[in-house]
């Protein structure tokens, strides 16, 4: 993990964890706000999730990476960690075990080890003393797993890595770093990419987006390895449907191209204090917006020494 964040993780809207960028506390870390905010830290990595964050609106890439501000966990988040974590403890049990019934009799106990590791998922229920709410959200997530019995067969697949953290640093220095949900390897060696979305696949025209996360697992591993995958594969059990790509080396150079100019944007921001909000459909759902300009907001002063551009 990076400085300060040691074994801290954050929830991909889909539930996915992936490592906090550097100095980066959330909600999810639980007692540690209790010891009192840490220093501000310019970020020292990327991740698909942060470098979406930026290509989506510069200033919420700041309120997450560079002032920490909390965010309150959602009920579509935390689903998707709860089916992420019964898919993986699945693979534990023997081939012929890994049985629809086996995946759902692994949620209650998923849920308690959750709601023990972040106390304040406590809050996503309070308003549901009889529990209703909470047992159709439970079934949802039921709904969610049964159907990825329909998508493949987890009897005939046995992972060679699951929920693997990667990093690697490019010749440029910047450090890439992620969790991928499953990789599997042929007898010939060819390796598949696997990530499970709770949400629905999107509309073919924006397909390209919904693979950007899985070309830069891809770039990382031909980095780490050496080796191209051979198949990057999203597993969408909101809707039902499998999108695959079969990356070549030029798409992970283009990816690469890509990053490393989000990166010197990324920094010259850093430098220069600069984080403009870049409003779109998604600023309705932003936990941010009593600090946004856009909703009248105010951004807390920033809290890394600057320069003039």
């Amino acid at each position: 993990m990076e400085t300060s964040t040691e074994g801290v993780t954050e929830a991909h809207s889909d539930g996915t964890a992936e490592p906090a960028p550097a100095g980066m506390i959330t909600a999810a870390a639980g007692t540690a706000a209790d010891a009192g905010p840490a220093p501000a830290l310019p970020p020292t990595s990327l991740s698909p999730s942060r470098a979406g964050d930026f290509m989506q609106c510069p200033l919420l890439y700041r309120f997450r990476v560079i002032d920490r501000l909390p965010e309150k966990p959602s009920e579509a988040a935390t689903k998707g960690t709860l089916v992420h974590a019964v898919l993986e403890r699945l693979f534990d049990a023997p081939a012929p075990e890994r049985t629809a019934p086996r995946a759902k009799s692994l949620i209650p106990a998923q849920w308690d080890r959750l709601r023990e590791s972040r106390p304040e998922l406590a809050e996503l229920f309070a308003d549901d003393p009889e529990g209703e709410r909470m047992a159709r959200w439970l079934g949802e997530a039921e709904q969610l797993v049964e159907r990825w019995f329909t998508l493949e067969d987890p009897s005939r697949l046995e992972p060679a890595e699951r929920e693997l953290f990667v990093e690697t640093e490019l010749e440029s220095g910047l450090r890439l770093r992620g969790i991928i949900d499953r990789v599997d390897v042929a007898p010939t060696g060819e390796v598949r990419i696997v990530d499970y979305k709770t949400g629905k696949a999107p509309r073919p025209e924006y397909a390209d987006s919904a693979l950007f996360q899985m070309t830069f697992y891809a770039l990382v591993v031909w980095r780490l390895k050496n080796v191209i995958p051979r198949r990057l594969q999203l597993v969408y059990l909101g809707s039902g449907d499998v999108l695959t790509y079969d990356p070549v080396r030029a798409d992970l150079e283009r990816v690469e191209r890509k990053l490393l100019a989000l990166w010197e944007a990324i920094r010259r921001a850093t430098e220069t204090g600069d984080w403009r909000p870049r409003p779109t459909k998604l600023c309705g759902w932003c936990d941010h917006q009593a600090h946004c300009p856009e909703f009248g907001g105010t951004p807390p002063p920033y809290p890394l020494p600057t320069r003039s551009p």
